[in-house]
């Protein structure tokens, strides 16, 4: 009977995921459980709705059986299996768990007629795992051997509402970046040889809703042309009980494996600093002592690069850059200070050539400006700096931070000590701002106004001029 209820459980949830679109084409999506491929109906078909997989409500109750109350008056929906319960409400994030109430990333939504609900949401609450091939159009379904969790939960390792989830996993600029919703991990890395390569382990981890894909065995790779001295990123679900995503970066022509980490929020940083790597030179123009201090602005990302993308699909390097270009503005037109950019338009210079232009130019102080993002989690809000160690780093952090949330008013989150490249390796006080959020719609919309823009630029600028006592 228990595995009777898991199949019809699992069942429903890719069934969910396929809303009714009017004219459709044949399905072509395929739905594994627990590795064994379903039959659907020809007119079921995905829909994705803020990148959150969706399924229809009207499969649960007439294919699966389950106990369904659709309140139209009300656009409530109830779920039930035995004791359990869901209720959840269009276009409402917030739903009802028995009598504890949970918050959604995506709320429930009627499309084409058809309500939909995000599948992650219910399947979690039943203890059951959800992972989505974009690229394919494949939805995997794993079980627990045991009864849906009740509501109070369950903290077994099978539990899979207990782990973390792996939402996003990047490498650029020699820098593997890995995106996690939940409790925060500590990771486990590792150096072999034979070849040469950098294993990190995730303990507690599971994928959650990955843009990269995934084969039927929930593993994948990453592209990583354009990277001479690494010929793989490989990751995979590499324990099943309880959950270990395994990141492996195999590398070419080093002597030793180099690497810095760096757990900052929800994100895991790891700079890899590859032996036999070389760095050109950064033709700068000196700048003549004139007295005045010297200021290195730096609007992350640019060019091919295009940082993180906006809850509106925009690119973070077109937000940092008009900022960046408010900032240039008013400190042009302080006599007291000569500042250099890192970029004034949409190129790419690297985060060593940025350090090294400073350097070189042995600045007074390094300002690097960015836009935060969480995509498995669109609440997150607010402002947060970021410096390296030193002190004098942490002053300035301490008064531009200060001056931001004053001006802009979004969520205090702090000032913190990262392991970041560019403030890390610059020898002049340096810090890096996480402006605010631009997965979460209200301040992605507030960052992208001329007036928030104008206001983020001025607080940057007199903080600077405080700390130099301008």
């Amino acid at each position: 009977m228990k595995k009777i209820i898991v199949l019809m459980f699992l069942s429903l949830f890719f069934l969910f995921l396929f809303p009714i679109q009017g004219n459709a084409a044949a399905n072509t999506s395929k739905i594994f459980l627990n590795g064994e491929q379903l039959s659907l109906p020809n007119d079921v078909q995905v829909t994705i709705v803020n990148k959150n997989v969706m399924i229809p409500i009207r499969v649960v109750a007439e294919n699966l059986k389950f106990d369904v109350d659709w309140n139209q008056q009300a656009r409530q929906v109830k779920i039930q299996q035995n004791e359990k319960v869901i209720s959840l409400t269009v276009d409402q994030k917030q739903a009802m768990v028995a009598d504890k109430q949970v918050t959604l990333n995506t709320a429930p939504q009627i499309l084409n007629k058809t309500l939909v609900v995000p599948i992650r949401f219910v399947s979690e609450q039943m203890g059951l795992s959800v992972k989505w091939n974009n690229q394919e159009k494949i939805v995997y379904l794993t079980g627990s051997n045991n009864e849906p969790t009740e509501a109070s939960g369950d903290d077994s390792g099978s539990d899979t509402t207990s782990l973390t989830h792996v939402t996003d996993i990047v490498f650029a600029d020699n820098q593997l970046v890995v995106s996690m919703d939940g409790e925060q991990v500590q990771p486990v890395i590792s150096t072999l040889k034979n070849p040469d390569r950098l294993v990190v382990d995730l303990p507690g981890t599971v994928f959650g809703d990955l843009a990269q894909p995934l084969d039927q065995g929930l593993n994948g790779k990453l592209d990583v042309t354009g990277y001479p001295n690494v010929s793989e990123v490989r990751y995979s679900l590499f324990k099943r009980d309880p959950g270990q995503v395994r990141i492996v970066v195999e590398l070419n022509n080093v002597k030793d494996v180099q690497f810095d980490q760096n757990v900052i929020a929800d994100k895991l940083l790891i700079d890899l600093n590859v032996s036999g790597d070389s760095v050109m030179p950064v033709p700068v123009t000196p700048v003549i002592d004139t007295g005045r201090k010297v200021v290195v602005i730096d609007p992350g990302h640019g060019g091919s690069d295009p940082g993180t993308i906006s809850i509106t699909n925009k690119p973070e390097k077109e937000y940092v850059l008009a900022l960046g270009l408010k900032v240039q503005a008013l400190l042009l037109n302080e006599p007291d200070i000569d500042l250099v950019m890192t970029r004034d338009s949409d190129i790419y210079p690297t985060r060593s050539e940025r350090v090294q232009l400073a350097n070189e130019l042995n600045a007074d102080v390094f300002v690097s400006i960015h836009g935060n993002s969480v995509t498995s989690s669109p609440q997150a809000s607010g402002t947060e700096t970021y410096y390296y160690q030193r002190s004098s780093s942490k002053d300035l952090a301490n008064i531009i931070h200060e001056r931001l949330v004053k001006a802009l008013g979004f969520k205090d989150r702090g000032v913190k000590n990262g392991s970041l490249q560019v403030i890390r390796e610059t020898t002049m006080p340096a810090v890096l701002l996480e402006i605010g959020f631009l997965s979460n719609a209200a301040e992605e919309k507030a960052m992208s106004s001329e007036e928030v823009q104008t206001k983020a630029a001025q607080a940057i600028v007199d903080g600077i001029k405080e700390y130099l006592g301008i």
